[in-house]
């Protein structure tokens, strides 16, 4: 698997100051030697987040964030590391080479920047054809029509794919690229006979032809993975929207559109307005409501709901007002409900779209249906129940089972509690029934055979006991005090520590305590919780005496280790059945335990200061 050398994440750690990277999301106020703003993690109204610019660090003393700038970029961005670094890197101006360790691991990426680079350059072909080209007449006036500007096209990259058989590939071709490379984008087809004009027969063709074309981003790189293309004339058997199809670089029901320019909002108002098409979204966020998403279809999947969970605890539908939004709505409660995402449905009227909607009425009316969404339950038992005789025994049951195996998805308890004492009540039927029935249905396999999603990075990690925790602190930030210690048997007596393993990992590293850069390059090898307990520290003051200091909680630790196993040894010489030979050995190693204790204590002797 391709690695980025320790060297490039060092240097890239030093040319980049964190006080000026963090200062560039949001405004920072100098505090005595560091720098502090309200958490950007959490909610709070006195500031408890602090930058140290001699460390180059984070830590909120609040929620307990922290860590370097990459663990910053990647918590704030919500990226992953290899993004984070390359983001830094770019910002001055460092290339990021990463290794590759075999031939077929080399192909891959190489594989992999090649079709990185034709999405990037097919991207600004479309998007000349929309805004320069004569050929782009058509779609410059449908999309005036729908209150799309030339600077909005901009802003989204939009282009236009000619109504052509071969206008890109041919175009392609030219620019060097093999037809192997195109026909694995999928922005070229091979040839279907049933299809193809006689005259066209020896070739294949281009997937997107007579289209307005909305690249689709990668939200953690911004690099552009696929395409999403829209008629401009119904053609009878041709599909309104086209996606480009699955792809090494693209997994449709990973990707939601518009995530890459949405996700700030997204976490910071803790909701996602989700809408169906592109321009619907493209519209709201151009009128400033820029919190919205989309997914690359009709209803969210399993992986889609769970990318969305990373940003956004709640979730408001806006789909269309005809059957097929409802239905969409409908088909993407599992997944979201399986991810504890609270759902509410704001209702468009009939023969309206968040588009059409937002251009009409503007953006404070949207936002006041947005805000009057209702809950989904309530949307959706009124739904289910219309039309239904509750007055029949079998259609009340037959209701009762289908209500119940949608409830069963709701993981949250208080929330299942709620839902079944709405459903029971709307059905007439007593919560302990309606909740057996909810029962049988959450103890067989859920349908889509949901996975535990990934580790939450804000889980915690127990801080180590107060010997341990102070000699990280000392072996991080003083250099004598790190000398000593690994000057010290120290893997052979933390091993024997229950708390031992963060300061293992410390004097296991070359880290250098008067290097900031070397601070962060070593933070990036650590878990999120073990970073934000390293960050904690790194803004802790060093006693004075850090000399005499890590001697004596370095004693402390050998003390108890030798006493424990002199404990051990006592108690095994007490079981029966012992050979004689075994006795002896017990005997020999308790006689030793006692005489390095005693080494230990007396004036003079290894442990005295």
């Amino acid at each position: 698997m391709a690695t980025i050398p320790s060297e490039t994440i060092e240097q890239i750690a030093a040319a980049n100051d964190i006080v000026d990277v963090i200062g560039s999301y949001f405004p920072l106020k100098r505090a005595g030697a560091n720098f502090r703003a309200l958490c950007p993690f959490h909610q709070e109204k006195t500031p408890s987040f602090m930058v140290s610019p001699s460390r180059q660090t984070f830590h909120c003393f609040g929620c307990g964030a922290g860590g370097s700038v990459f663990r910053f970029v990647m918590d704030y961005e919500h990226t992953d590391f290899p993004s984070a670094v390359r983001k830094l890197g770019a910002r001055v101006g460092i290339s990021v080479i990463e290794e590759r360790a075999a031939a077929d691991e080399d192909r891959r990426y190489e594989a992999r920047r090649i079709l990185l680079k034709l999405h990037a350059d097919a991207a600004e072909w479309f998007h000349e054809n929309l805004l320069k080209k004569d050929v782009g007449e058509p779609a410059r006036k449908y999309l005036k029509q729908r209150g799309v500007t030339a600077e909005i096209a901009k802003h989204w990259q939009l282009g236009y794919a000619p109504d052509e058989w071969d206008g890109f590939g041919k175009w392609a071709r030219a620019q060097g690229y093999h037809a192997r490379d195109l026909i694995t984008s999928g922005l070229v087809k091979t040839r279907d006979d049933a299809e193809t004009p006689p005259e066209e027969s020896s070739r294949a063709y281009d997937r997107f032809r007579g289209r307005i074309i909305f690249p689709i981003y990668d939200y953690r790189t911004g690099e552009i993975i696929a395409f999403s293309g829209r008629l401009l004339k119904n053609a009878e058997g041709a599909a309104k929207y086209l996606n480009s199809p699955e792809t090494p670089l693209f997994r449709k029901g990973n990707v939601l559109f518009g995530l890459h320019k949405s996700k700030r909002a997204l976490i910071e108002a803790n909701c996602a307005v989700v809408c169906e098409g592109q321009l619907d979204l493209i519209s709201l966020f151009e009128t400033g409501i820029t919190n919205v998403v989309a997914p690359q279809g009709t209803a969210f999947t399993e992986n889609q709901a769970r990318v969305l969970k990373r940003f956004v605890n709640e979730v408001i539908l806006c789909f269309d007002a005809d059957a097929a939004g409802r239905k969409a709505a409908e088909r993407s409660l599992d997944a979201l409900l399986q991810n504890d995402l609270i759902v509410r449905v704001a209702e468009m009227p009939a023969g309206e779209d968040p588009d059409s909607l937002v251009r009409r009425e503007g953006k404070e009316a949207f936002e006041s249906r947005v805000t009057g969404a209702r809950d989904f339950f309530d949307y959706w038992i009124e739904r289910e129940t219309a039309g239904v005789n509750l007055t029949s025994l079998g259609a009340k049951m037959q209701l009762a089972r289908s209500l119940a195996e949608t409830v069963s998805h709701v993981r949250d308890p208080l929330m299942r509690g709620e839902v079944v004492n709405r459903v029971s009540a709307r059905l007439g039927v007593t919560t302990q029934d309606f909740e057996s029935l909810v029962a049988k249905q959450r103890s067989e396999p859920l349908r889509s055979g949901v996975q535990s999603g990934p580790d939450d990075t804000r889980k915690t990690t127990a801080m180590p006991r107060h010997d341990i925790a102070m000699l990280c602190l000392l072996a991080l930030r003083d250099k004598k005090a790190r000398e000593f210690l690994c000057g010290q048997n120290w893997r052979e007596v933390l091993g024997q520590v229950p708390d031992g393993e963060i300061l293992v990992r410390i004097l296991k590293s070359d880290l250098r305590p008067d290097e900031a850069a070397s601070l962060n390059a070593f933070m990036v090898t650590l878990s999120p919780p073990e970073e934000r307990l390293v960050s904690s520290w790194l803004l802790q003051r060093v006693p004075p005496n850090a000399g005499a200091m890590v001697e004596r909680w370095w004693l402390g630790i050998r003390q108890a280790v030798l006493r424990r196993q002199l404990d051990v040894a006592a108690n095994q010489i007490k079981l029966p059945n012992l050979s004689t030979g075994d006795v002896v050995n017990l005997q020999k190693q308790i006689l030793d335990l006692q005489e390095q204790l005693h080494e230990l204590s007396r004036p003079g002797g290894p442990g005295d200061n």
